[in-house]
C-alpha cells in the first residue's frame, strides 16, 4: 500500500518533543519556493524543471493561483473508502535550495515541519529522510547525514489527500500545503523538557519539577532556583498563573552548548466535587471556538494575526478559547500563557464524514487506526505541555463513540496527570471528564444544572457517572451571519448552576477567503462545486478581515466581569481578582446630551462580592435623564490602555414631560391632492407624496425582512424563513379599501394580503396634523385563520412589523436618538446603550459576507434624515420604533449572494418598525425565544421639520 494510504503514521520522524526556545543554531525554510502541482501521484523525486513556478512557504498552493480551495462542512469531498483516496488527488511538489556555512553545525540536525496538509514526504540532497501525516501537527527528521557545507536541496512532496484526511473532516476549506514554519535546527542537546508547576492555593506556595537531560541545570532567577532535573522545589510564596494575572516566571534550562528558556505559571487545576477547578476555585469559561483563519493565507498565519486575536478576545471579555479543531500554531499558546487564556487544546482527529455511512467504518472504533490516532494525541500533548493556559485536553471533535479513545484518554492522563481530559460527542462520556452538549435549548441546560436531565446511556455506572461530572458547552449560540440571538438568555442560566462551567461561542472568526484582485469574499460552490458546504463556513464572530461584528459586541457586554446592576450595586464576578484594577466613571445625559459626569468612589471588591452605593444627584430636566456608569481599566495592560471599557451599564433616571401638540390642522383639498400639515397626500390611494418639501412614497405596511442565516436554520431545522414563505409573507399585496377625509385628519384603509392564500390584514392609517407635526397612527389587524388551517400552513410569527417609506437619495444623513450605535434586535440587544448618534445610510449597513437583514437601531426616540443642506424631517415614535434606512429595497437584499450584488438605488428606503422577530441560533441551534407574535399592534409615528421653518414654507 502506498505511504499516503496506509496506516503508519510517519516513517523516519523523532518522537514528538517539547516546542522549545533554544539557544542552538537554527535556518528558517520560510520564503520562496519552486513549485509544481501534479493532478494525481507522480513517481521519483521531485526535479524543477519545466512546467515549475513561485510559491511561498508557509502558504497553501490553492490560494496562490495553483487549483481551488474547497469548502464542504461534514462531507468528505471524495468517496468514502477507508483508507483509499481517489487516483486524481492532487500532489504539489515543492523545491528549496539553501547554504549552510562551513562552520554550520550538520551532525543531527534536524528538520522541522510545523504543519502540513495532508501528507508529505521529505528527500535532502537527493536522500530520502521520511514521510509523515497530521495536518496541523509537528515533524521532526534527522537529516545530518544527508547535508553538507554550501549549497543544499530540499524537496518535499505534499499529497492533498491521504489516509489522514478521514480524521481531518473538521468544517473547514480544505487547504493543502506546507502552511506552518519549516526550520532546520541544530541537533538539539536538550531533546525535551517538561515543566511541572503546581499552585497550594492553600499556603500560596508551589512546587517546581523540570524533567529533562540528565546533567542539566534549571535556573529561574526571580525565585532564586538553581536545580537540577527531576528534583522537586518547594516555595513558600509564588505568585500563581490564571487567566485574570497571568504571572509568568523566566526560567532556562542549560547544558554546555545550549540554553533553552521557558516561561513558567504556577496553577494547578483539580476536579473538587464534581467541579473543574484552578488554583482552589471553580473555573467559568467565557469562550470561543477558534479556527485559524485568515482571509488571504487560508491557516498560514502570522503572529502579528495571532495577538491580533487574542488581543480582541480579551478587550471582549473572553477568558476561554477552544482550539477547534486541532492544535494551533505553537505561537499562538504562548500569546495565550502571555496575555492570559484558558484553554482547551484539541487533538487533528473529527471523522465527521462518516455521519453518511450511518459511522459504518468510523476510525474511531477500529482498532487498526488506534496508532494513528494515538500518534496524533501524542504529538499535540508532546509539543504544548509546557502551556499553564492549556488545562484541558481535547481527545477529538465529532467523531462519534470508539474505543480508540479509551486509548488516547489512558494514554493522556498516564503522561500527563494534572490536566483534564475531554471529549463531547461519546454520549457516554466514559473517557471524559466532562459531560458537554452542543446547541441545547434552554430548557435542556436548565435540567443539566439541576442534574434532572434525561438518561443518555443504559449502563448505569456509566450513567452515574455522567451524572457527577460538569458540564460545559462545547459549542452554543451560532455566530453565522446576523446574530447570535439569545447570547444573555444563556448567559443567566449558565452562571446560575455550579455544574455549568461556561461554554464555547461558535465561532471566532469568519472563513471568507479574498482572492488577489477579489472585492468579494468566497466561501461554499463559488467555484462551480456540486459538493460543497455553502455559506455555512461564515460563522464568525469576526468578519474576515478581523473587524469585530454586531455578535462579538453583544458577546463583550453579556459576558461582563463585573456587573452594575440596580442603582447602584456592583458585582464582581471575576474568579480571582478584585476591582482595584478598575475606575468607574458616571455620567448623565438629558434627551442624549451629557449634562453632568464625575468618578464614583468604589471600595475594593472581592472575587465574587459585591458593593452598594448611593447613586450620584444630579438636577431634574423635562427631557429624559439617563444615568451612565462604567468599569474602564484603571492603568495599562498588555491587551488594553487604560480607559479601555470593561464593563457598563444604564438607567433612565427621569422619563421625558409630555408636550401638548397644539390644535388640530384642517385638510386642504387642492383636488388630486390632500395636503395635512406638512404633508401632500395623493387622493386615490391615500399614501404620502411629499413631506417637509422632500418627495417620499409610503408609509405601506412592511412585515417582510430579508431572511438571516439564522431564520433559514439549517437544512430546514428550526428556521421560520419557511414558514414565513409557505404563509406568503414574502409576496404581499396591497388594496387601498378608502380615504376617508374628516374634519380633523385623513383615513387610509387598507387591506394586505398574500397572493394565492385567505389571509390578511387590515390596516388602518389614520393621519392628523397639528403646528407642532404630522401624526400618523398605524393599526394592524390579522384577518383569517394565520394560526393554520387545513388549506393555509401555520404561521407563529411575523418578521416585523413597521412600515417601509421611500426617500430621496439625498436624505442620507441619519442622526437619532436611541439604542447605539451599533445593530440591534429583539434578542440581541444588551449591547446597546442609549444615547445621541449620527452616521450616513451606508454607515448604517452591516457588511454581513452573505447580504440579509441588518442594520436595524433599537428604542429609538427620535431620528432626522437630512441632506447636506440640513433639510429633511424628523420622526418620534410611540412607543419607541426600530430604524432602518438602506440604499437597496429588501428584496435586492434578499436576491444578493454577495455584497457586490448589492446596486444602489436612485432612492433611500426607511423602514421604522414597532418590532422585529427574534435572531436566535437557528442555523446550528435552537429558534429564537423572542418571536413577533401575529396579533393586532397599533403604534405612532410623528413627522417634523429638520429645521425651524413652518409649513407654509414647504407649499408655496
Amino acid at each position: 500500500m502506498r505511504y499516503f494510504e496506509d496506516l503508519t503514521p510517519s516513517t523516519g520522524a523523532r518522537e514528538p518533543r517539547a516546542w522549545l526556545r533554544s539557544s542552538r543554531p537554527r535556518i528558517s525554510l520560510n520564503g520562496r519556493w519552486d513549485f509544481k502541482l501534479w493532478d494525481s501521484v507522480p513517481s521519483g523525486e521531485p526535479v524543477v524543471g519545466e512546467g515549475w513556478g513561485p510559491i511561498e512557504v508557509p502558504g497553501h498552493w490553492v490560494l496562490q493561483g495553483y487549483d481551488r480551495p474547497r469548502y464542504t462542512n461534514t462531507a468528505f469531498p471524495f468517496p468514502i473508502d477507508p483508507p483509499y483516496t481517489p487516483s486524481v488527488n492532487p500532489t504539489g511538489d515543492h523545491v528549496r535550495w539553501f547554504d549552510l556555512p562551513a562552520d554550520w553545525p550538520i551532525d543531527g540536525a534536524i528538520l522541522r515541519f510545523e504543519g502540513v496538509d495532508s501528507a508529505f514526504k521529505v528527500w535532502v540532497n537527493g536522500g530520502e529522510v521520511g514521510t509523515a501525516k497530521g495536518s496541523r501537527l509537528p515533524s521532526e527528521f534527522e537529516v545530518g547525514s544527508l547535508l553538507r557545507p554550501g549549497r543544499n536541496l530540499l524537496a518535499v512532496r505534499v499529497h492533498q489527500w491521504s489516509s489522514g484526511s478521514y480524521l481531518e473532516d473538521q468544517d473547514m476549506w480544505w487547504l493543502p500545503g506546507i502552511f506552518r514554519d519549516v526550520t532546520l535546527l541544530a541537533r538539539p542537546l536538550i531533546d525535551d523538557v517538561f515543566v511541572h508547576a503546581s499552585y497550594d492555593h492553600v499556603t500560596g506556595g508551589g512546587t517546581l519539577t523540570v524533567e529533562t537531560e540528565p546533567g542539566a541545570v534549571v535556573r529561574v532567577p526571580e525565585l532564586g532556583v538553581v536545580t537540577e532535573p527531576g528534583v522537586p522545589v518547594e516555595l513558600a510564596a509564588v505568585e500563581p498563573w490564571s487567566a485574570e494575572v497571568p504571572r509568568l516566571y523566566d526560567a532556562t534550562v542549560e547544558v554546555p552548548g545550549e540554553t533553552v528558556e521557558l516561561r513558567i505559571g504556577f496553577r494547578t487545576v483539580a476536579m473538587v466535587h464534581g467541579v473543574f477547578t484552578a488554583n482552589g476555585r471553580p473555573l467559568f469559561f467565557r469562550g470561543v471556538n477558534r479556527h485559524e483563519h485568515d482571509e488571504r493565507r487560508g491557516r498560514a498565519l502570522s503572529v502579528d494575526a495571532m495577538r491580533r486575536d487574542l488581543v480582541l478576545m480579551k478587550q471582549h471579555n473572553l477568558n476561554a478559547v477552544r482550539t477547534a479543531h486541532y492544535p494551533p500554531h505553537p505561537a499562538f499558546l504562548d500569546l495565550c500563557d502571555e496575555l492570559g487564556l484558558w484553554v482547551i487544546d484539541e487533538c487533528d482527529i473529527e471523522t465527521h464524514g462518516f455521519i453518511y455511512t450511518d459511522w459504518r467504518g468510523n476510525p474511531a472504533d477500529d482498532p487498526d487506526w488506534a496508532p494513528m490516532m494515538l500518534d496524533r494525541m501524542r504529538r499535540m500533548v508532546e509539543r504544548d505541555k509546557n502551556h499553564p493556559s492549556v488545562v484541558i485536553w481535547s481527545l477529538a471533535n465529532e467523531s462519534d463513540r470508539g474505543g480508540n479513545f479509551g486509548e488516547l484518554a489512558a494514554w493522556t492522563r498516564s503522561r500527563d496527570p494534572g490536566r483534564a481530559v475531554f471529549y463531547e460527542r461519546d454520549r457516554t462520556y466514559e473517557f471524559s471528564d466532562f459531560y458537554s452538549l452542543m446547541y441545547p435549548p434552554l430548557e435542556d441546560l436548565e435540567a443539566i444544572g439541576t442534574r434532572t436531565e434525561d438518561v443518555t446511556t443504559e449502563d448505569s455506572a456509566l450513567e452515574a457517572r455522567r451524572r457527577a461530572l460538569p458540564f460545559i458547552l462545547a459549542e452554543y449560540a451560532h455566530a453565522m451571519g446576523n446574530g447570535p440571538g439569545g447570547l444573555a438568555d444563556y448567559q443567566r442560566v449558565l452562571e446560575r448552576y455550579p455544574r455549568l462551567q461556561g461554554g464555547f461561542v461558535w465561532e471566532w472568526i469568519d472563513h471568507g477567503l479574498l482572492l488577489p484582485g477579489a472585492t468579494d469574499h468566497v466561501y461554499g460552490g463559488d467555484f462551480g462545486e456540486r459538493l460543497h458546504g455553502t455559506n455555512f463556513c461564515i460563522d464568525g464572530l469576526l468578519f474576515p478581515d478581523r473587524t469585530p461584528s454586531p455578535g462579538l459586541t453583544e458577546y463583550k457586554k453579556v459576558l461582563e466581569p463585573v456587573r452594575i446592576t440596580g442603582l447602584l450595586t456592583i458585582e464582581n464576578h471575576r474568579t480571582f481578582t478584585s476591582t482595584d484594577d478598575l475606575e468607574f466613571l458616571w455620567s448623565v445625559t438629558a434627551d442624549g446630551v451629557e449634562v453632568d459626569s464625575g468618578r464614583l468612589e468604589v471600595p475594593e471588591i472581592a472575587p465574587g462580592a459585591s458593593a452598594c452605593l448611593e447613586p450620584p444627584t444630579t438636577i431634574s430636566s423635562e427631557v429624559e435623564r439617563v444615568l451612565t456608569v462604567r468599569a474602564v481599566l484603571a492603568k495599562d495592560t498588555a491587551w488594553a490602555n487604560a480607559g479601555h471599557e470593561v464593563a457598563w451599564s444604564q438607567f433612565v433616571l427621569e422619563q421625558a414631560v409630555a408636550v401638548s401638540t397644539g390644535s388640530g390642522l384642517p385638510v386642504v383639498d387642492r383636488g388630486e391632492v390632500l395636503r395635512l400639515g406638512g404633508g401632500e397626500f395623493d387622493r386615490t390611494t391615500g399614501r404620502l407624496t411629499r413631506l417637509y418639501g422632500q418627495e417620499v412614497d409610503g408609509p405601506q405596511l412592511d412585515l417582510w425582512r430579508a431572511p438571516t442565516d439564522n431564520d433559514n436554520g439549517q437544512g430546514g431545522r428550526n428556521g421560520v424563513t419557511q414558514e414565513w414563505r409557505a404563509a406568503g409573507l414574502d409576496r404581499l399585496l396591497h388594496r387601498v379599501d378608502g380615504v376617508d377625509v374628516l374634519d380633523d385628519g385623513l383615513v387610509v384603509r387598507t387591506r394586505v394580503a398574500p397572493e394565492g392564500l385567505g389571509v390578511g390584514v387590515r390596516t388602518t392609517y389614520r393621519w392628523t396634523a397639528s403646528d407642532d407635526g404630522l401624526r400618523l397612527t398605524v393599526d394592524v389587524q390579522p384577518e383569517g385563520e394565520w394560526a393554520g388551517t387545513a388549506v393555509t400552513p401555520r404561521c407563529g410569527s411575523w418578521p416585523r412589523v413597521g412600515v417601509r417609506l421611500e426617500l430621496p437619495k439625498a436624505l442620507e444623513n441619519v442622526q437619532w436618538y436611541g439604542g447605539g450605535p451599533g445593530e440591534a434586535y429583539a434578542d440581541s440587544r444588551d449591547a446597546s446603550r442609549i444615547g445621541r448618534y449620527e452616521r450616513t445610510v451606508d454607515d448604517l449597513q452591516t457588511p454581513y459576507v452573505v447580504p440579509q437583514e441588518n442594520g436595524a437601531r433599537m428604542d429609538v426616540r427620535w431620528a432626522s434624515l437630512t441632506d447636506a443642506a440640513g433639510n429633511g424631517f424628523r420622526v418620534t415614535g410611540s412607543p419607541h420604533f426600530q430604524l432602518t434606512a438602506r440604499r437597496w429595497t429588501t428584496e435586492d437584499l434578499e436576491q444578493a449572494r454577495h455584497r457586490s450584488d448589492l446596486t444602489p438605488r436612485a432612492h433611500i428606503y426607511l423602514t421604522l418598525d414597532l418590532a422585529q422577530n427574534g435572531l436566535g441560533s437557528a442555523s446550528c441551534g435552537p429558534p429564537t425565544r423572542i418571536g413577533l407574535e401575529v396579533a393586532p399592534y397599533t403604534f405612532t409615528l410623528t413627522f417634523r421639520p429638520a429645521g425651524s421653518k413652518s409649513v407654509d414654507n414647504y407649499f408655496p
